[in-house]
């Protein structure tokens, strides 16, 4: 149990005052500096020392490292983007690798721009006086120029393989 303070006094000190009568420090009054938390010791010019140099004495703070993130979506993105480039290029050397042998339909005339022994077949159009030859049956996916024998109004068979461009062309003179 505690006995209340007398008459006129408030169980608080004075504002400004230590109620245990020790300097302290920490905030001083506006425009005073504050007091020495402790008294400096001798030998020791500006109070103790830590076994460490205080920060930022030793010249300019090197900024922070350069926050890396996302870096397994940056790799994802550009992996993918390698392999839709390869397989751009890769159509692009097969379409552009197609004769006018793989790409002629039925009923679209030919010219020999080779020899008979070494054909080089291109398509024309069938006004044209360069037209030789008329498709008259076409193979894809194979070399097998014996099909050409079961259609009757076939003359020459005409057959290119390897590399995945293998057509069989059933022609007549046109």
């Amino acid at each position: 149990m505690t006995t209340p303070p007398p008459q006129g006094q408030t169980p608080y000190p004075p504002q400004g005052q230590n109620p245990y009568g020790q300097p302290q420090g920490g905030v001083a009054p506006y425009g005073q500096a504050p007091p020495a938390p402790y008294p400096p010791q001798q030998g020791q010019p500006g109070g103790p020392t830590a076994p460490y140099p205080a920060f930022n004495q030793g010249g300019p703070v090197p900024p922070p490292a350069p926050r890396r993130g996302g870096g397994a979506k940056k790799l994802l993105l550009r992996i993918g983007g390698f392999v839709l480039v390869a397989i751009l290029i890769g159509v692009g050397k097969w379409y552009m690798g197609k004769s006018d042998a793989e790409s002629t339909t039925v009923g679209s005339c030919m010219h020999n721009k080779g020899t008979d022994i070494r054909p080089d077949l291109e398509e024309v159009d069938c006004s044209s006086s360069d037209s030789e030859y008329k498709v008259v049956e076409k193979f894809d996916g194979t070399s097998d120029s014996s099909k050409c024998e079961t259609v009757k109004t076939s003359e020459i068979a005409y057959y290119q393989s390897g590399k995945g461009h293998n057509v069989v062309l059933c022609l007549k003179k046109a």
